[in-house]
């Protein structure tokens, strides 16, 4: 028996959705049941399973991946600048995504809020008022919520930015203990951590279910209308990814590395094009270290530090992805977002794809996420996986090039001879 892969059954379950949304509109119904509110249970279920995961999944990852970096020898001078470097490209990827989505404004269609067109159904105005009020006297908020006074309250309330400031202390203190506390902990988190990306594998199978829930319900209540908010959407994160991977990368490879960029795209096509189709960065891997020491000329010392840790943390696509997202469903609902709530989103985005990078279906939970941080629902975050798996094939590649340009770019500045056919910069 064939068994179609899970995008493949996301695309047919789409093509469903459309189908029997627009024949059933909001009244057809069978045995007293409308089918309208059959769509609602099902796509209102899938998102509440989400939301379930993801306090048990964002702590035990990123208190699994801190307690590993920070062990040994990972803070050492090549740990310390890999560290770095992947901070510095997060950022900059959130920063082109952030600018891409205020310039192209997919959530607007013909000057007014998409949100009836999407089908979002919270009222507008009680989102404005959990949103609206903040200005820049309120930026202090945003660290003073990186401290919660109880941990278990913070997890209860969704208040992800104390979790997560709580998960980075307590997964790097763990480092500092005595080894069979420290390995009992570890043993214990990595457990949690494995049982949670189980069951996100498990609730994953499901998704085409729940898209065809959340999609069926809008076409009935609204039409094809909500496709053209989604192509501009879908044209925004490409826009941005095509800027960081075309303009940013090769800049810093030219600026910080001192080689050719083009050389660099050439030496890694055959994991570009692997990372493409597979839409993962840890499958890639081995191709990815191949293709950066034998292409590229970088030693293994460095390619077997920096790509490993590279392939859990440093996540610049998805970033950029969840930044444009959430900022597309606040633009939806019409509300224009200040100074202090786009600081959020950009705090957020970095450290999400940062503390769940390595989870499958990360960028679900690190949009909830950013989502609650800031005050708007998590309804929309259905219609983007209509067009999430080529953004995926597309951050996916994005991700594994900035991995290989900072390992290009490190191996660099610490004094390798020959990469990419260059002399070192210490002997210049």
């Amino acid at each position: 028996m064939i068994k179609m892969k899970l995008h493949w059954q996301i695309l047919v379950a789409l093509l469903l959705a459309v189908v029997c949304g627009s024949l059933s509109g909001t009244d057809a119904g069978l045995l007293g049941v409308s089918f309208y509110a059959v769509f609602n249970f099902i796509g209102t279920l899938f998102l509440n399973v989400l939301k379930m995961l993801i306090v048990p999944l964002v702590v035990s990852s990123i208190i699994v991946g801190i307690a590993g970096i920070g062990s040994g020898s990972a803070f050492s001078r090549l740990g310390l600048k890999t560290l770095l470097y992947y901070v510095t490209t997060s950022l900059l990827a959130i920063l082109v995504g952030l600018v891409m989505v205020n310039m192209v404004a997919p959530g607007m269609v013909d000057g007014e809020p998409a949100r009836h067109l999407i089908g979002l159904s919270e009222n507008a105005g009680d989102v404005a008022s959990k949103v609206a009020g903040k200005g820049v006297g309120d930026l202090v908020n945003i660290f003073l919520r990186m401290v919660p006074t109880n941990v278990i309250a913070a997890a209860a309330d969704g208040q992800m930015l104390g979790l997560i400031f709580f998960s980075l202390l307590f997964g790097f203190f763990m480092t500092k203990i005595d080894e069979p506390y420290a390995e009992s902990l570890y043993k214990f988190w990595q457990g949690m951590f494995q049982v949670m990306m189980q069951i996100t594998d498990w609730v994953m199978k499901f998704a085409p279910i729940g898209v065809f829930g959340l999609v069926a319900k809008v076409i009935a209540s609204t039409g094809y209308s909500a496709f053209v908010p989604l192509a501009w959407f879908f044209l925004s994160v490409l826009a941005g990814l095509a800027v960081h991977f075309l303009v940013v990368l090769p800049l810093l490879l030219y600026f910080v590395g001192r080689v050719n960029p083009l050389r660099h795209y050439r030496a890694m096509a055959p994991a570009l094009l692997t990372a493409f189709s597979t839409s993962s960065s840890a499958a890639t891997l081995p191709l990815t270290m191949e293709c950066v020491e034998k292409n590229a000329g970088v030693s293994n010392r460095t390619s077997s530090f920096v790509l490993p840790l590279g392939a859990t943390v440093n996540m610049d696509g998805t970033a950029l992805y969840e930044c444009v997202a959430a900022m597309f469903i606040a633009q939806a609902y019409g509300i224009d977002l200040g100074f202090v709530q786009q600081f959020t989103i950009v705090l957020m985005a970095l450290v999400t794809s940062i503390g769940v990078a390595a989870i499958p279906s990360a960028s679900l939970v690190a949009i909830a996420i950013i989502l609650a941080a800031i005050g708007l629902p998590v309804e929309a975050i259905g219609l983007i996986l209509a067009v999430d798996r080529i953004l995926d094939m597309c951050r996916t590649s994005v991700n594994v090039f900035s991995d290989s340009c900072g390992t290009v770019i490190i191996a660099r500045i610490t004094g390798e001879d020959g990469v990419l056919g260059e002399p070192s910069l210490l002997k210049r």
